[in-house]
């Protein structure tokens, strides 16, 4: 009985996991487009800025649409697509890091990397 609730348990925090990286990674990513939610640009790291052969704003939709792929990979096949947010959050945190602006968001940012994970994880018991 024990085991059974236990694999219940996982199963319900795999399943939470799954939802918020398919969610969150898709509606980011068509914010993109809109910068409803906040104005992305801010958060590229000037220098990187600097050396884009295309606006930040060209950028940033580029980004969008990584992001969006993300999440659709995550609906499909949650491991791998855990692993792709993973990497993706870890990346972005340390752009951010760099240039030592929006450190909160970095952290933030490394702590959803690190659920990626463990969803990414969870999910070869759960398959």
């Amino acid at each position: 009985m024990e085991s059974n609730n236990s694999q219940q348990t996982l199963t319900q925090a795999f399943r939470l996991l799954k939802f918020t990286f398919v969610i969150v990674p898709i509606v980011a990513g068509a914010d993109k487009f809109t910068n409803l939610l906040t104005h992305w640009e801010q958060y590229l790291n000037p220098s990187i800025a600097g050396v884009l052969p295309f606006s930040a704003s060209a950028f940033m939709m580029i980004v969008g649409v990584i992001e969006i792929i993300a999440g659709i990979i995550v609906l499909k096949k949650a491991e791998i697509g855990g692993y792709i947010v993973a990497a993706w959050l870890t990346v972005i945190a340390l752009t951010l890091l760099l240039g030592f602006r929006y450190v909160d968001v970095a952290v933030r940012d490394l702590v959803m990397a690190i659920s990626a994970f463990a969803m990414a994880r969870i999910s070869k018991i759960i398959a």
